[in-house]
């Protein structure tokens, strides 16, 4: 047989068994490894108990994330999904905590006494910007590892609309600003803002004002706020909320003005940019609302009917940050903190497209679309705050909705911050 002849019949047959694979050559992916350093003394069949709220879809990329260390180290993995936080107190109270839990930052000042610092279980500190780890650090200890982000610094809009009256995405706040004047003058009506969530009513109108101090005063100012150094009836706060008041109040900004930003429940406010005909314009909402639209209407397609931009002009970003905390120190636990805090952690759990991960390895490997864009403005960022109503104890969150729904009744600006105030000062002494 001739050379060219079985270079033929070669290659014939690389084809053929490639065809009966269902790829080419470059869409054969490797199976994630990791090597067998990282099962940290871990043997097969070391049991690891996890406790999680997770479930359905967000519980299967948890396990695709967590695969490559159990085909490594031959980790079992014990885990138990609730949504009752009384479960968790109830193990931890009774000495029967789970090795790891994932949960809120809040347990991390609740049980510190019971958890392992991170640092000592193996975590790589230099995976993670500082502003992931400050709020996980309680006391001058490493207690939660950052897990899974979302950001809310975003604004959803619908490029076709965009596109049909001639609106350009804006990239400074006064191209916002001027954009929203724009559509006004065209009888358009800018944003939807419901706020009306049951006895949560008002937190999408802090969400929108922290990213508004985000603009005008920056991350560091918001974390004043949050520790207490700056009070929440300074000017600063009283500036945002004028400059949120102007379009949540008026008819001509938003949907039903005053009174339709209090009645409009906050899932309905993210479908009205995206009826037909949009009865606005775009709704500043968390990285949620892109699934929500997306199930309310199912035509319609990512990127062409809906889209984000971040909110022009933000010095930081406001989102949450859900941490994993550790109760024991075993060989698993240790194999488990360490992997997620490497760059095949970080890189498996962006693969996976479970939210964000603060791991900066997980940069270049999200293949979701939406996910793509909201990391790039994620590790680009130059400041990350929390939630204020959520980061301050002592029902510091009811206070502040209850100032801003005060303030869209037209009550005194300044009346119903110094009360918010009051308990910020309460609950921080």
């Amino acid at each position: 047989m001739s050379k060219m002849l079985k270079l033929f019949t070669g290659l014939l047959l690389v084809s053929l068994v490639l065809a009966a694979c269902g790829g080419t050559a470059t869409e054969t992916m490797p199976e994630e490894t990791i090597s067998d350093e990282m099962c940290m003394g871990a043997a097969p069949g070391d049991e690891l108990s996890l406790l999680y709220q997770w479930s359905g879809q967000e519980e299967e990329r948890l396990n695709q994330i967590l695969q490559p260390l159990v085909d490594t180290c031959g980790i079992v993995l014990k885990p138990e999904s609730t949504r009752d936080q009384a479960l968790l107190d109830t193990r931890v109270q009774a000495g029967t905590p789970p090795d790891v839990a994932f949960w809120q930052v809040t347990q991390l000042v609740q049980y510190q006494d019971q958890l392992q610092a991170m640092d000592e279980l193996g975590a790589d500190r230099a995976s993670y910007s500082d502003f992931f780890l400050d709020p996980m650090t309680i006391n001058g200890r490493w207690l939660g590892l950052p897990i899974k982000a979302d950001i809310k610094t975003i604004i959803w809009y619908s490029p076709a609309t965009f596109d049909a009256l001639g609106y350009s995405v804006p990239t400074t706040w006064d191209e916002l600003d001027a954009l929203v004047e724009q559509m006004v003058a065209d009888g358009n009506v800018p944003w939807s803002m419901g706020l009306e969530s049951g006895d949560a009513t008002g937190w999408t109108g802090s969400d929108f004002i922290q990213d508004i101090l985000l603009v005008q005063q920056g991350p560091d100012y918001v974390n004043g706020l949050i520790d207490g150094s700056i009070p929440y009836d300074d000017a600063g706060v009283a500036q945002a909320y004028e400059t949120y008041g102007k379009w949540a109040k008026d008819p001509a900004y938003t949907v039903g003005g005053a009174q339709g930003t209090l009645s409009t429940a906050f899932l309905a406010a993210i479908y009205k940019p995206f009826s037909d005909p949009p009865e606005a314009m775009m709704v500043k909402q968390s990285g949620f609302a892109g699934g929500e639209v997306k199930t309310q209407f199912p035509d319609l397609v990512y990127g062409t009917d809906y889209d984000f931009f971040v909110v022009p002009g933000a010095q930081g970003l406001q989102g949450g940050v859900e941490p994993m905390m550790a109760f024991n120190d075993t060989p698993a636990v240790r194999a488990l903190v360490t992997y997620l805090a490497s760059p095949e952690g970080g890189a498996a759990w962006a693969a996976a497209g479970f939210d964000l991960s603060p791991n900066k390895n997980g940069e270049g490997n999200y293949t979701d679309p939406a996910l793509i864009k909201k990391a790039e403005a994620f590790y680009n960022t130059q400041g990350f705050t929390p939630d204020i109503g959520d980061s301050i104890p002592g029902g510091f969150g009811s206070a502040e909705w209850t100032a801003i729904v005060d303030f869209l009744n037209d009550g005194d600006l300044a009346t119903a911050l110094a009360q918010a105030a009051a308990v910020q000062a309460e609950a921080l002494k």
